[in-house]
């Protein structure tokens, strides 16, 4: 991690390639699972699943809306390009999991990154998804889940692309399944980004409503 004496004398360069090592992920434990509806709007009273959720079924999609005070954004969820991580983001958006968690990660130029219910970078649902391989290419809008460097270790925490310029620090890695892209609410994204006073901002922006459709 960056002192914080020298934080803001970072370069574009550095900052991206601290966002590969820092993108975190949640610990696991065991549980059932809430299998991945194939129609209609998700209910916000379903449970939340204590396990890796059903994968996304082949050649489906789904869009998920957060709803904060800079705007909406809206993702198209696509099951060919990681179906677990696709299935497991479905499902927590769709139990109401997402609801009241905070973007509590901003690195201008890199990432916004949220999905951690403790707002501190470390947590998650509680269980660990499998790795799957990462056949798309990152790029501004790209939708990610963020892991640590270890197999296996994706739980609800997600990030958002910022900027084209991510592509390399990414693609080294190249081990956080892309499971969909902003289809509509990029400027939203972007005041989530400028609102920021640090890389872990002191009033982080809240997902006040989440919720799951079909396209």
């Amino acid at each position: 991690m960056i002192p914080a004496a020298h934080r803001h004398a970072a370069t574009p360069r550095a900052l991206l390639m601290l966002g590969v090592s820092l993108l975190a992920a949640a610990c696991s434990t065991v549980g059932g699972a809430t299998p991945v509806p194939t129609s209609g709007t998700v209910s916000e009273t379903a449970a939340c699943p204590t396990s890796q959720p059903e994968p996304l079924p082949t050649g489906e999609a789904r869009t998920v809306t957060i709803d904060t005070d800079k705007g909406s954004i809206a993702i198209k969820i696509e099951a060919d390009l990681s179906p677990i991580a696709a299935g497991n983001f479905v499902a927590l958006a769709g139990c109401g999991f997402y609801e009241g968690v905070v973007f509590h990660r901003v690195v201008p130029g890199f990432v916004i990154q949220g999905g951690d219910p403790t707002g501190t970078g470390g947590g998650g649902p509680g269980y660990e998804i499998q790795d799957e391989t990462v056949t798309a290419t990152y790029s501004r809008g790209t939708v990610a889940m963020a892991r640590t460097s270890l197999p296996n270790s994706v739980g609800s925490q997600f990030f958002i692309v910022l900027d084209d310029a991510a592509r390399s620090a990414l693609a080294s890695a190249n081990t956080y399944q892309i499971i969909g892209t902003v289809a509509a609410g990029m400027d939203a994204v972007d005041a989530i980004a400028a609102a920021a006073d640090a890389e872990n901002p002191s009033n982080p922006v809240v997902m006040s409503k989440v919720s799951v459709s079909n396209p």
